[in-house]
């Protein structure tokens, strides 16, 4: 599977409109080479280098969507509307949704990762990354990323 998005390149820096000094709007994003026999679609965008990558401590939860059909072929620029079926997992300020970056400190990595399921996910009461990554273990037929770059440009 390929993972893109047509508002950043691969390792390219995320437009100020996706993040937290912006509109905070989810950017486009879309997929192809889906596999045949894929029953949902996971996306999980991650930060490891929070709150600083000279000094990582934690990953940051910026988005988490589980049952994305598997014929889906992207979301626009927004993340709305979402494919018909499609369950909002957690992020980590404790909502649903879309939370663009916001790092604190330093240029960070954010990891949009794509996951094709050879089953759907049970609905989850507490739908955080955590709990469906650990849905999906021994499920994932195939996996793609992309990785966008950001710096806060205003302290």
């Amino acid at each position: 599977m390929e993972l893109s998005s047509s508002t950043f390149a691969p390792r390219g820096e995320i437009p100020m409109r996706h993040t937290c000094e912006g509109e905070d709007l989810a950017p486009p994003l879309q997929w192809t080479g889906v596999p045949e026999g894929t029953a949902s679609l996971v996306l999980i965008v991650d930060d490891p280098d929070a709150p600083d990558p000279a000094a990582p401590q934690r990953t940051w939860v910026h988005w988490v969507l589980y049952d994305l059909p598997p014929n889906a072929t992207g979301l626009p620029e927004g993340g709305q509307p979402l494919p018909a079926g499609t369950r909002e997992g957690l992020n980590d300020w404790g909502r649903h949704g879309y939370g663009g970056p916001c790092p604190p400190a330093g240029r960070h990595r954010y990891f949009f990762k794509l996951y094709a399921l050879a089953r759907r996910l049970p609905a989850l009461a507490r739908p955080t990354k955590a709990a469906v990554e650990q849905a999906m273990q021994g499920h994932v037929l195939a996996q793609a990323e992309l990785v966008g770059l950001y710096r806060k440009r205003r302290s």
